[in-house]
């Protein structure tokens, strides 16, 4: 499902160097892009001349050779790997195999991304190779342009995630409010670990996985990271934010939803309220070639101009919209581009989440998250899922 690699190409001119080197294993986004494969264990992926190499344990070599994107797949035997290992540290024999793969490609400088593993690297220095550090990230930023098909994976991932909102929602729904203000079902205290058990059931029957979830409750809910536990308690705001991953695409989903079971106060009707303005402002300013600050800069002046705390007018405030307007997502739940003050410019197939919120441990959290692709003109949202604060 990879793009457009030909802002690599860019890179390596620009560095002056021979090919773009990246030793890590899959749970490295952007190995696992550039390859095409998925392993566990750190291996070598090359792309040079238009074409990627990669350098894989006996493990791991005829799965790649069958499950890769590469051009041509290599056996760390075929360079003497573990009769290095006998004769030198093993960093040293790690680093003078890639050396030795390397040279089968006539490559003696490598432009690498920011997080490469240091020992390798001072092998490959004192073997004579030229290491450039790629600090912009050129592969995150080709990963951010989503394919077609890519868009679909996202689009499945993210229908499963609101499959599972609406499970939970379902469960706040049928809940009754107990005498002290608790939430029960079925004769039992209705606690955040009991939705979030809903919630990953629903994923996994929908072939997603999903390590985390958020479902956060009155304080719980002012800290936007918290994941939330314990008993759910009428008239307090419940976030649930649900970010899974589709275990066959390996792509994400990501959005959020507030709710109150009972009566909520007229404040927390204000602060829903204005949320969503402010999310409607966000949707209202994106189209390619606006920038993810000019986004964020719309939620900000909705809750500037209501008299709202944010980290752009006040950096060191704890309260009020204390995190950017959010994010892109693809394989990984948090990647490029940024909605932030230092976002940068969007590009038609971005898919970026937009999710303004207010925080206050006084009252509670309130946050509401859409996930959209960047259009040339505008965005299609991916999310379906009604904006709704109170569950009677």
């Amino acid at each position: 499902m990879r793009g457009d690699l030909s802002p690599i190409d860019e890179t390596l001119t620009e560095h002056g160097t021979d090919a773009y080197l990246i030793e890590a294993s899959s749970d490295v986004s952007d190995q696992a892009y550039l390859s095409g494969f998925w392993a566990p264990d750190a291996f070598v992926t090359l792309y040079v001349d238009g074409a990627v190499h990669c350098l894989v344990s006996p493990l791991e070599f005829g799965r790649a050779q069958s499950e890769s994107l590469a051009t041509s797949v290599a056996n760390v035997v075929e360079f003497d790997y573990f009769d290095r290992l006998e004769e030198l540290e093993r960093h040293e024999a790690w680093g003078s195999t890639i050396a030795d793969f390397c040279a089968r490609f006539d490559v003696t400088s490598v432009s690498v991304p920011g997080r490469f593993p240091l020992s390798v690297a001072e092998v490959l220095r004192d073997e004579g190779f030229t290491v450039m550090v790629d600090t912009d990230g050129v592969v995150s930023s080709v990963r951010a342009v989503k394919t077609e098909p890519e868009l679909e994976a996202i689009a499945d991932a993210q229908e499963a995630a609101q499959a599972a909102m609406s499970a939970a929602e379902n469960l706040l729904t049928e809940a009754a409010i107990a005498d002290d203000g608790t939430l029960e079902l079925e004769g039992e205290t209705l606690t955040s670990e009991r939705l979030k058990f809903e919630i990953e059931l629903t994923l996994l029957e929908a072939r997603c996985a999903l390590d985390d979830t958020i479902v956060a409750c009155g304080s719980d809910a002012a800290d936007p990271h918290d994941r939330g536990s314990g008993p759910l308690h009428a008239g307090e705001t419940i976030i649930i934010d649900i970010f899974p991953r589709h275990k066959e695409s390996r792509y994400h989903g990501d959005f959020t939803r507030t709710f109150v079971k009972g009566e909520a106060s007229d404040e927390l009707h204000d602060w829903y309220e204005l949320t969503s303005e402010a999310l409607d402002a966000a949707l209202g300013t994106i189209q390619a070639g606006v920038t993810g600050e000019q986004v964020h800069d719309a939620v900000c002046d909705v809750y500037e101009a209501a008299g709202h705390a944010t980290l752009r007018a006040q950096p060191t405030t704890s309260v009020g919209f204390i995190h950017s307007t959010g994010h892109g997502v693809g394989l990984d739940v948090h990647e490029g581009p940024s909605l932030s003050t230092t976002g940068e410019e969007l590009e038609v197939n971005h898919v970026i989440t937009v999710e303004p919120g207010l925080y206050d441990p006084e009252v509670g959290g309130v946050r509401i998250e859409d996930m959209v692709v960047v259009t040339e003109d505008g965005y299609h949202n991916l999310t379906d899922y009604p904006r709704e604060l109170v569950i009677d």
